[in-house]
């Protein structure tokens, strides 16, 4: 049989909410909508248990102030690094281009920014959702056929066992890029959003303090609270210690072209260090120190894929989270962060306090449409956002890097104080970014909605 952990004492009580994937975007609705007072949540997720792996991840100060407030944030913050500062720098000559102090972001916004372990972030969200007894588990357990009624349904085939149907009130799909349900929806809806290549692909990387403690330069980069990018002609390379400075975290960006041997089922692949130094080979002496210190065997790809923004996220009582509907290259840092903004809207708009809680199917789709409504123009933008970022750093000699680098030179000239052409770091993408309390807008955009109805 499927594995299931079940934490509720109370089950059928009150609306049936299913949630396909036990990512950070399954996780985060999941802990949205039992603190929003629901008492029957299901997860349904195809590995056997949440190993959480995984490398670093950025932790902005939009993303915090939503873990703070699902009581998760701190035991997160206890084991991550405080950014002190950002150096953006030339991969083949460690100059450095840019220099932007972050200590004003922590008394801007609230929250500092921060850096940690995926595995972290994961890990608390899961364990804030076994607290609570309205959520239930179903592990080893793939969901596929989503049939889009008013009480929508979907195949469960566990592992172990024969294939059941299973039926709900609200149907979350959380389900990735390689989503099965958007796949569905679009089609009902005759739409379609192929999943596209970027021709990019990342290298991630970690390594420890033990490895690096031989090398002076090096232990300076983990023992620092500095986020580092290196960039160069169509490649970079971001860099922050994480879990207390015991680990170098490093991601990379880089033409996809060591990806043969990789299919659709799949978007990572066994890479060759050969190649990864070959890559990196014009960078400087201090990089190809630390990508030499990655056993042989270990070094691992990923491709970047995207798709085209969706024309709707919601149908009927369905709705697409995350990267099922807003996969987001990592040049912005807030592909996790905008999976937990939809997470906490959905706990805004679909609480009982709103909807009811025996709302009817039109009740629900009404309320999805408000999540779309905030959400969807915010998400893709970012998206867009993020591209734009990575082609920025990945200029090669002409014109655009011209300009670019005279933008840097005002930056540095001024103390760091300026436009930032690395568009994470430039004070006014903050702003949009970090000041923009989703679960606030949601409230406003709620009470907007049902004040034009009376």
């Amino acid at each position: 049989m499927a594995s299931t952990e079940t934490t509720s004492t109370t089950q059928g009580a009150g609306t049936k909410i299913c949630i396909a994937g036990a990512g950070m975007g399954g996780l985060a609705t999941a802990l949205a909508l039992a603190k929003a007072g629901h008492q029957n949540i299901h997860v349904y997720e195809m590995a056997s248990n949440l190993g959480f792996v995984g490398a670093g991840i950025q932790l902005a100060p939009n993303m915090a102030r939503i873990l703070d407030r699902f009581g998760v944030w701190k035991d997160i913050a206890a084991e991550a690094v405080q950014c002190a500062d950002t150096s953006v720098r030339e991969g083949s000559t460690d100059k450095e281009l840019g220099h932007v102090d972050l200590a004003y972001v922590e008394a801007t916004y609230g929250y500092p920014h921060m850096v940690g372990h995926r595995s972290s972030l994961a890990g608390s969200l899961y364990a804030g959702c076994k607290l609570e007894p309205a959520i239930s588990f179903h592990f080893s357990s793939t969901v596929t056929d989503v049939q889009f009624s008013a009480k929508p349904s979907f195949q469960v085939t566990p592992r172990e066992g024969s294939p059941y149907r299973e039926t709900c009130d609200i149907f979350l799909a959380c389900d990735g890029i390689k989503s099965p349900t958007r796949v569905d929806m679009l089609k009902e809806l005759g739409e379609s959003a192929e999943v596209q290549d970027t021709g990019q692909a990342a290298y991630r990387i970690m390594l420890t303090k033990e490895q690096m403690a031989h090398d002076p330069e090096l232990l300076k980069l983990i023992n620092s609270d500095t986020v580092t990018r290196w960039i160069g002609e169509k490649r970079h390379i971001i860099a922050y210690p994480i879990a207390s400075h015991t680990i170098y975290n490093l991601s990379t960006a880089q033409p996809d072209t060591h990806f043969a041997a990789a299919t659709n089922a799949t978007y990572t692949t066994k890479g060759s260090k050969s190649k990864m130094l070959e890559t990196y080979g014009d960078y400087c002496p201090m990089i190809h120190r630390m990508l030499d210190l990655v056993p042989d065997g270990e070094v691992c790809e990923w491709r970047l894929r995207v798709h085209a923004p969706l024309k709707t996220w919601v149908h009927n009582t369905v709705a697409l989270v995350g990267d099922a509907c807003h996969p987001t290259l990592p040049h912005l840092a807030q592909g996790a962060a905008q999976a937990i903004e939809d997470a906490a809207v959905l706990g805004v708009v679909l609480a009982p306090s709103r909807i009811g809680s025996s709302p009817s199917p039109e009740m629900i789709n009404k309320a999805l449409n408000v999540y779309e409504k905030v959400r969807k123009e915010r998400a893709e933008a970012l998206v867009e956002l993020a591209a734009e970022n990575g082609r920025a750093m990945h200029l090669g000699a002409g014109k655009a890097k011209e300009e670019r680098d005279k933008l840097f030179a005002a930056l540095k000239a001024g103390g760091g104080k300026g436009p930032v052409p690395d568009k994470w770091a430039d004070a006014d993408v903050q702003r949009m970014i970090y000041g923009h309390d989703c679960m606030k807008v949601a409230e406003e955009v709620w009470e907007q909605e049902q004040s034009s109805k009376l």
